[in-house]
């Protein structure tokens, strides 16, 4: 008799919150120390967020669309956005360290494009890494700084001081994708050169170019060729990471310059300030300027 296959699940930040010892800000971000009091899946299940944890304690394994990971003590794990854990087991010791961040709170701190996807493309290659004392030490530091402020309800700037912790935690951990990088050179499938040269090439071209048939031309393969890879390697579209770039850029450039809404729409190629707006509500929500206001 065939095994029916289960369903995947959907587990979100709502549901972290309630995970045992949670700190969380409303508008997306959780941490936690105490996984072992969330609910073990009996399915496949998708992130709908961006997990970073330090395992403190035991062991676990899983695997990140069917590719099997164990976790020990010392080591980071990376489970970006949209990917698939399932069978996953922990010892009844295993404690992480857990920060927990929406895709969206992620993109408000972050402040270059080039840092989201140099993580992303870490993250995909590298979902477990093993640290070094020093770097143990480093994201134990921040995790307690950050829970600490976060628990500190009375302070009026309380998020923004989170958002700079959270980015000065980033740049340290940057150091580790780059020492990584440089100890390493694993063997990438086919599928992963070809999302990773995309990614490069949006890096550098979205501001001008938002056709997946130009990425596609650049890249020698034919525009179903690179929506299939990109799909079956990140679980997005190459149309979805494209808006992200853009609808990035726009934000980053609504909170950190002075530039006017015009300005902006003349600087990423829209064909004036209206489509712009409409661009831009059609993705978050609010117009570019209501966002400009906070």
């Amino acid at each position: 008799m065939v095994k029916k296959k289960n369903n995947i699940k959907d587990t979100t930040l709502e549901e972290a919150r309630k995970w045992g010892n949670a700190e969380y800000l409303d508008d997306g971000l959780v941490l936690t120390d105490r996984i072992a009091d969330a609910p073990i899946p009996k399915e496949p299940t998708r992130m709908n967020f961006i997990l970073m944890a330090l395992c403190k304690h035991g062991k676990a394994q899983y695997s990140i669309d069917t590719r099997e990971q164990t976790v020990k003590p010392g080591d980071l794990l990376f489970i970006s956005e949209r990917h698939i854990v399932d069978n996953y087991m922990a010892s009844p010791d295993f404690e992480c360290l857990c920060i927990m961040v929406s895709t969206e709170f992620y993109h408000g701190f972050i402040q270059n494009v080039k840092n989201v996807s140099s993580l992303l493309l870490f993250s995909m290659n590298n979902p477990v890494v093993s640290l070094t004392p020093r770097e143990i030490q480093v994201y134990s530091n921040y995790y307690q700084t950050i829970r600490e402020k976060m628990s500190d309800r009375e302070h009026h700037y309380r998020t923004d001081l989170v958002k700079a912790l959270l980015l000065a935690m980033f740049y340290d951990m940057s150091n580790v994708i780059w020492r990584v990088e440089q100890q390493e050179s694993k063997s990438q499938t086919r599928a992963d050169v070809i999302f990773a040269n995309f990614i490069r090439l949006l890096e550098q071209h979205f501001r001008q170019e938002r056709r997946v048939s130009w990425y596609a031309e650049q890249l020698c393969i034919t525009p179903k060729y690179l929506s299939e890879i990109v799909k079956q390697v990140s679980k997005r579209t190459p149309n979805e990471w494209i808006d992200n770039y853009v609808i990035l850029e726009i934000r980053v450039l609504l909170k950190n310059s002075t530039k006017s809404i015009k300005e902006i729409a003349e600087e990423l190629q829209f064909p004036n300030q209206s489509f712009l707006g409409k661009y831009f509500k059609e993705h978050i929500g609010v117009s570019p300027s209501l966002y400009r206001k906070g």
